[in-house]
């Protein structure tokens, strides 16, 4: 039968595919990323595809559907089941796959779905994706009769986990699984880990009943803060659906963000590493490198997006990065995937070696305000002309620019983003200063270049986040 398929113009994405299942992504739609990236798989040499699945209601089914398609086009299939993303990636690394995909909707609503995937070892995101657009439409494939078999990899990826546990004492510690699917993992995890330990929705439900399963809107850790005011605990860990993100609460129920998370991971790991790189996305903080630079580090400011910033420590040799979403990424000792697992790990060998509670690290830090990420719709068509626009006129007066991703004004009250979306027709703001007045400036002075490219001023009212 000659196969050929069209997806919805909207699901192939920059990172990943994602869509909205009956409406945008079905089956139909699995089976064709299935032939197409078996058929990728085999003309680069690849034998297997590692396949696995997170929590949600329609991913069994998506699944199904899935294998049958990469079995029709010639690659062994390995099922993994029900896991956490970085169950996948781990299952995919330590058998040398040549490739891997994870059925996940990650922190989006519970009618969402979507495929991560994996190449010989490295992100599969930007052009690779709009290929299978382009081979389905072609129906440019391989045939095949690949085999089929199941492998249960949750005991070596747990131990593997608890292996790097390098604390001195047990810690009092709340989890919030929010009904994702590192449910049963992070059980047999807790288990293998010293101190006191408490999960809050360790039921994998893929109608997420007790909260949206986002760890970095405050709102949803509002039963975490007060499990872990309730207990006197040492801190309080979430995951995001897929278990790739974490947020984290310490000791006084207030929430550390991702760059603040970032500066205790990467002060250990360089007094191990000194002067390595450490990686962080354009939307981070300026303590953030600054406390790189003291810690002996070299900071590495980085676009943002989790597949862009394997790939560039990958290139680097960087043994640590994270982003502001709380993907946080570790080579050090692990193998450079995005595993809010594994950072819970590290973290609390940190903490079970020092001697300083986490409120107290997070409240030595250098005080700052910050707008929350600002997001405002633009065509996707003008979005990235909008911020060329602005950077050309940055430079003709003579700013301190960087243009990583976007741009980052660097002032003397402090800095200023604005970024396209890769993802949305969107735009993304941020703004940070020492204090309130000089926020205030720099709102303007994104405002003011907005109005210069014929945009409306967004509401930048929205209560600014110490930080």
């Amino acid at each position: 039968m000659t196969f050929r398929h069209d997806f919805h113009p909207t699901v192939l994405r920059e990172y990943d595919i994602r869509g909205i299942i009956g409406e945008t992504l079905s089956e139909h739609d699995a089976a064709a990323i299935g032939r197409c990236f078996g058929s990728i798989v085999r003309r680069a040499g690849g034998v297997e595809v590692v396949v696995g699945y997170d929590g949600r209601l329609s991913s069994p089914a998506l699944e199904v559907a899935l294998t049958a398609g990469l079995a029709d086009a010639g690659v062994n299939v390995t099922r993994i089941g029900c896991g956490p993303t970085p169950m996948l990636y781990y299952a995919g690394t330590v058998r040398a796959a040549g490739g891997a995909i994870q059925i996940t909707g990650s922190h989006n609503p519970p009618n969402y779905n979507g495929f991560k995937m994996v190449l010989a070892g490295r992100p599969f995101f930007g052009a690779q994706i709009r290929q299978i657009g382009d081979m389905a439409a072609a129906g440019d494939v391989e045939s095949g009769t690949g085999a089929i078999t199941r492998a249960d990899v949750r005991a070596d990826y747990v131990a593997r986990l608890a292996q790097d546990w390098d604390g001195r004492r047990g810690l009092k510690v709340v989890w919030d699984n929010g009904n994702g699917a590192a449910g049963e993992v992070l059980q047999a995890l807790v288990a293998r880990l010293p101190g006191e330990h408490r999960i809050l929705f360790g039921e994998i439900d893929g109608h997420f009943p007790n909260h949206h399963p986002d760890p970095t809107v405050a709102a949803n850790l509002a039963s975490l803060v007060a499990a872990v005011r309730a207990d006197g605990a040492d801190l309080g860990i979430a995951f995001d659906g897929d278990a790739d993100r974490i947020g984290v609460v310490d000791d006084e129920g207030h929430m550390l963000f991702g760059d603040q998370l970032l500066v205790v991971l990467a002060r250990d790991v360089l007094k191990a590493r000194p002067g390595a790189a450490i990686i962080a996305d354009v939307k981070a903080s300026q303590v953030l490198f600054d406390e790189v630079t003291k810690a002996g580090g070299k900071p590495l400011m980085w676009k943002t997006g989790h597949s862009l910033i394997k790939a560039k420590m990958a290139e680097t040799g960087c043994p640590l990065a994270g982003e502001m979403s709380g993907h946080v990424f570790f080579a050090d000792k692990w193998y450079g995937f995005d595993d809010a697992l594994y950072a819970a790990v590290r973290l609390l060998g940190i903490l079970s070696r020092g001697t300083q509670r986490l409120a107290a690290i997070r409240k030595a830090l250098p005080q700052v305000v910050n707008t929350p990420e600002l997001r405002f719709d633009c065509d996707e068509t003008r979005k990235f002309q909008v911020v060329g626009e602005v950077a050309a006129r940055l430079r003709q007066a003579g700013a301190r620019v960087a243009d990583t991703d976007g741009v980052r004004v660097l002032t003397d009250d402090g800095w200023w983003l604005l970024r396209a979306s890769n993802t949305q027709a969107v735009l993304v703001a941020r703004a940070e200063a020492r204090d309130a007045a000089g926020l205030g400036r720099l709102k303007a002075a994104l405002a003011a270049q907005l109005v210069a490219s014929g945009l409306a001023v967004p509401d930048f009212d929205a209560p600014a986040a110490g930080h």
